[in-house]
């Protein structure tokens, strides 16, 4: 029995490996694999009696077999489709902070201060002026992500923009636009993050995390800026910053 097993372990794995022409993603190539067996059998079950119609369903059911062991589609390779693919999560806020904007931008220039009011962000660690590291707080005690990212522009007081530096493991950009509020009330921020799960199976299952709940925990982590802005700990943090510089 454990050696029966073990074949079948070992068939399971031949079959069932990652091919870098994949077209088709996990979920379909398992659905594929149960209708096509299903109707491969009544294929073989209907052959004596109905031959030609059995022709065709077992030839449908050995094109779903195919597509669900290689992953591979014909129709999507012709239609140029491809349901692997991962695709980014953007997220883009525009609000208004009561406080001047040179203030804001200095605080969120020093990108340590974002776990303060980010709790998608466990921390962040500057190496120097350009280069940061940064580790993420993700739904569930599942895995830990890191990533290295530089500063890719910078306008003192007017934009900071950003992305992860090649070979990270979630590759992800952002940008924050500041500006005067049009009524004088404070500042205009513009805050974008884009979050780009590597290919593969890893990243599929990296992408699974990124999912609504995920999205919204970060676009709501943006948001609460307003509201930290607005609040004590803000001002605390302002007016010891102030005393460490006279």
């Amino acid at each position: 029995m454990g050696s029966v097993t073990s074949d079948l372990n070992t068939l399971k794995d031949k079959v069932w490996q990652e091919n870098e022409n994949a077209n088709v993603n996990t979920a379909e190539r398992i659905i594929s694999i149960a209708a096509g067996a299903f109707i491969f059998y009544k294929a073989v079950a209907n052959l004596a009696k109905h031959p030609f119609i059995a022709l065709q369903e077992a030839g449908v059911g050995g094109l779903l077999l195919y597509r669900g062991a290689t992953g591979v589609c014909p129709v999507y390779s012709k239609i140029g489709k491809n349901s692997t693919d991962v695709e980014a999560i953007t997220i883009g806020e525009r609000f208004i902070v009561n406080a001047p904007r040179e203030e804001v931008y200095s605080f969120w220039r020093n990108l340590e201060n974002l776990p303060r009011f980010m709790k998608h962000i466990a921390a962040v660690k500057v190496k120097d002026d350009k280069t940061s590291h940064w580790t993420a707080n993700v739904p569930g005690p599942l895995v830990k992500v890191s990533w290295n990212a530089e500063i890719t522009r910078e306008e003192e007081n007017e934009y900071i923009g950003w992305h992860s530096i090649e070979g990270s493991m979630i590759d992800n950009a952002g940008k924050i636009e500041f500006n005067d509020a049009a009524d004088g009330s404070g500042t205009e921020l513009y805050v974008e993050i884009s979050y780009f799960p590597p290919a593969g199976q890893l990243g599929r299952g990296i992408a699974s995390l990124f999912n609504g709940m995920f999205e919204n925990m970060v676009r709501e982590d943006i948001i609460n800026f307003k509201h930290y802005a607005e609040g004590e700990e803000y001002k605390v943090y302002h007016s010891s910053t102030r005393k460490q510089e006279v």
